[in-house]
């Protein structure tokens, strides 16, 4: 059997490796000059930055992801040390920035700042909703309805801004708590040493390792197929035949690959429901420092950042993504469809929050890296993904536009790619 792969980002290169040893022929088609997509390094200065995703992987080595790198037999390490998170408040109650100095909150202790019956209503929240979520309207709106307090709002547009680079507004409340359940299962983040890099070319070596060939600099133009079968790809030029597609460019650009395929009255609805579509955006900023910044490996949630929903200092776990006796802190920031003409006041917002969480400390900017439109945190927003199957036979859609139910980021691209096997194998 031969399958083909569009696109060599994290979902493409999970697919790839795990059908590679499944016993498939495959092939993988990357249009950049280099792999890993959105998860990989950029060597800048002796630093290892991302060309995404921030070196941290939110269930670190208990994880989906690192269940299936494990599947697969990919040879990376996931440390995870405490804290895990940690969130910073302004120290004097009542305050809503950090100009008085702050304190830090261990994550589990998220419930302190509620009022004594919000911390008795979330108890009961947290055990009665595991076994029977809420399925309508966003998380908003239930914590409008059942926690309407400013800490409450503050605390998830923080975390889902880090996590999702969406707002709460923006969180549906199925997916909000499918999310909180992950936590509770999987626990907190990770780093792999060597960064998203080692990821990713762990992946690739499976792939070759098995007689695999992957294509950068080439680019498929056209998805082929034949009486609502997909039968391979176009790329330079080139037909090149299969007996699966999966891409991993979201549900958008794969419905364009169609080259205006008709189809059955399905086909439509999908391309139509493709459009709908909108990609989440964000804006990250790369610290260096010749001392921490934060202190720890975990993410530094600021509830009460202008714009910077976390942090983390990943250098902390491993000190080989930085030149010697320097540390690497990235943040990032949600940043609204509204703001994305404005993106250079959102970074603005951006630096002065740094400016505030870290008074009295020196630091380096060494990049800031916006991501928006064709290359945006995900490339449909949490919550509103389609399914990993379409409506063409053997077509399949991996990565952030089609990620698992209660997935954060990379976690949820892993849940998607297994949801994708399954229906494989099933044939």
């Amino acid at each position: 059997m031969k399958a083909i792969i569009i696109g060599a980002g994290l979902g493409g290169l999970l697919s790839a490796a795990k059908l590679s040893e499944s016993g498939y022929e495959v092939e993988v088609f990357e249009r950049l000059p280099i792999i890993g997509g959105r998860f990989t390094n950029i060597p800048y200065k002796g630093f290892q930055l991302t060309t995404g995703a921030l070196h941290m992987i939110p269930h670190g080595p208990s994880g989906p992801l690192a269940r299936l790198l494990e599947d697969v037999g990919a040879d990376v390490e996931i440390i995870r040390k405490k804290p895990t998170a940690v969130i910073r408040i302004p120290r004097k109650r009542g305050d809503t920035d950090y100009k008085f100095g702050h304190k830090d909150l261990l994550f589990e202790d998220f419930k302190m700042p509620f009022s004594l019956i919000n911390r008795m209503k979330l108890a009961f929240y947290i055990i009665t909703t595991r076994k029977n979520p809420p399925s309508e309207g966003s998380f908003y709106e239930w914590c409008k309805k059942h926690l309407d307090q400013d800490w409450t709002y503050r605390m998830s547009d923080s975390f889902f801004g880090w996590a999702l680079s969406l707002t709460s507004r923006d969180v549906p409340v199925e997916e909000a708590f499918e999310i909180i359940e992950n936590l509770y299962r999987y626990g907190g983040a990770g780093v792999p040493l060597g960064g998203c890099k080692a990821i990713t070319d762990a992946l690739a070596d499976i792939v070759k390792a098995n007689g695999g060939t992957i294509h950068t600099s080439t680019e498929v133009t056209g998805i082929l197929t034949d009486n609502g079968n997909v039968k391979g790809v176009l790329a330079d030029g080139q037909e090149y035949i299969s007996d699966l597609v999966i891409s991993d460019v979201g549900h958008s650009i794969t419905t364009g690959l169609l080259n205006g395929v008709a189809g059955n009255g399905d086909i439509r609805k999908y391309i139509d429901e493709a459009k709908k579509l909108k990609p989440s955006a964000g804006v990250k900023i790369c610290l260096s420092s010749d001392k921490p910044l934060i202190g720890h490996g975990g993410v530094l949630l600021t509830p009460y950042g202008k714009r910077v929903n976390g942090i983390n200092e990943v250098t902390n776990i491993d000190p080989d993504l930085a030149p010697a006796g320097k540390h690497l802190t990235m943040s990032h920031q949600c940043v609204l469809p509204e703001n994305l003409d404005r993106l250079d006041e959102e970074i603005e917002l951006g630096l002065q929050d740094l400016e505030d969480i870290f008074a009295g400390k020196e630091y380096e900017v060494l990049l800031i890296q916006s991501y928006s439109n064709d290359w945006p945190v995900n490339r449909s927003s949490s919550g509103s993904d389609l399914t990993n199957i379409t409506p063409v036979k053997n077509l399949f859609v991996v990565g952030d536009g089609a990620k698992g139910k209660g997935g954060i980021e990379v976690e949820g691209v892993a849940l998607g790619v297994e949801n994708t096997m399954e229906k494989i194998m099933e044939h």
